[in-house]
C-alpha cells in the first residue's frame, strides 16, 4: 500500500495549480482520462468513492505511478496473489522493512527472493491494478489538480495513456452500461482516426478488424453482430474507439433494424468541469 508520505504529497507548485472537479456519476472515467491526454498536461488525478482514495499521476501522455488507499492494492499484496512470495517471506520482508525504512521491491531483491526484472514488472501490474480498478467504480468524486508533483515511488514507470484507456475498458465488467453511451442499436458511426494515433494504441489484430467494420453505413447492432469477439466484447471495444475519438457518429442515422436493440439508452458523452482557483493562503 503506498501511504500518505512526504514523497506523495503535492508539492508547492501543484497546491497553487487549478482543480479540476468532477462526478462519475455522470461522466465516464475513460473520458476523463482521455480529456486529460488531450491536454497533455502534468498533475493528480484523485478518485475517492466511501472510504477509497486512489491516486493517479500522469505526466507526458503517461500514467507513471499510481497510489491506493485499499491495502489489497498494495505491492507486497500482488505479489503474494501472484505466487511470486509466499506470505511468510511477505512477513518477514516488511519486518525488515519497519527496521531499514527500505522499499519492498529493493529488500526483495536483496534477499533473492526476485530479480530486479520481476519487481519492475511487479510494479507495472500494481499501478495498471489500481487504474484499471477505477473503471468500474459506478460513482466517485474526481479531483485533477494541474501541476508538477512528486511520485510515491523513484520506480519510473510509464503507461501511455491511449493504451492504458484501451485496454481498461477492455477489462471493465459494465460493458451494458458502456455500449449504452454509444447510442441506440441503429446509430452509425464513422472512422476519424489518423494511422498514427492506431499506433500510439497499439491495436491488435482483432481490434483492427472491428475498426474496419465502421464504414458510415453499418449500424452499431451490426458491427457488434459482425465483429471479430462476442457482442459484448465488441460493443466495449467500440466504446473505446469513441472515447480516444477513432470514431464518431455519423449525422444520418441507418434505417432501423428489426432485431432487438442492445440498450434502448443513449448517453450523451460531454465532459463537466468545474476550475476551482484555490483562495490565497490555501
Amino acid at each position: 500500500m503506498q501511504s500518505q508520505s512526504e514523497e506523495d504529497l503535492p508539492s508547492h507548485d501543484e497546491e497553487a495549480s487549478f482543480q479540476y472537479r468532477g462526478s462519475l456519476s455522470e461522466v465516464a472515467f475513460p473520458e476523463i482520462l482521455y480529456t486529460i491526454d488531450r491536454f497533455q498536461v502534468p498533475g493528480v488525478m484523485e478518485a475517492s468513492r466511501q472510504e477509497s482514495i486512489k491516486r493517479v499521476f500522469v505526466r507526458e501522455g503517461n500514467v507513471v505511478s499510481a497510489s491506493s488507499s485499499e491495502i489489497e492494492d498494495s505491492l507486497g499484496h500482488h505479489l503474494e496473489r501472484s505466487g511470486l512470495i509466499s506470505a511468510q517471506a511477505f512477513a518477514e520482508a516488511m519486518v525488515e522493512r519497519r527496521q531499514t525504512h527500505k522499499r519492498l521491491g529493493v529488500l526483495l531483491i536483496e534477499r533473492g527472493l526476485l530479480t530486479p526484472a520481476q519487481v519492475y514488472q511487479a510494479i507495472r501490474q500494481q499501478i495498471e491494478g489500481i487504474v484499471w480498478s477505477l473503471f468500474d467504480w459506478p460513482d466517485g468524486e474526481i479531483r485533477f489538480k494541474i501541476g508538477g508533483f512528486r511520485t510515491p515511488d523513484a520506480i519510473r514507470i510509464q503507461l501511455p495513456m491511449r493504451q492504458v484507456i484501451l485496454r481498461g475498458i477492455e477489462r471493465s465488467q459494465s460493458a451494458k452500461t458502456l455500449v449504452a453511451r454509444l447510442g441506440r442499436k441503429e446509430t452509425v458511426f464513422e472512422a476519424c482516426y489518423r494511422t498514427e494515433d492506431l499506433i500510439e494504441t497499439a491495436l491488435d489484430v482483432d481490434e483492427m478488424r472491428l475498426l474496419g467494420l465502421v464504414d458510415g453505413r453499418r449500424s452499431l447492432f451490426e458491427i457488434c453482430t459482425q465483429g471479430p469477439r462476442g457482442v459484448a466484447e465488441n460493443g466495449k471495444l467500440l466504446y473505446a474507439f469513441h472515447a480516444l475519438q477513432l470514431i464518431r457518429r455519423c449525422e444520418v442515422p441507418a434505417a432501423p433494424l428489426a432485431e432487438p436493440p442492445l440498450d434502448e439508452t443513449s448517453g450523451a458523452i460531454r465532459i463537466r468541469f468545474k476550475t476551482v482557483t484555490p483562495k490565497p493562503g490555501s
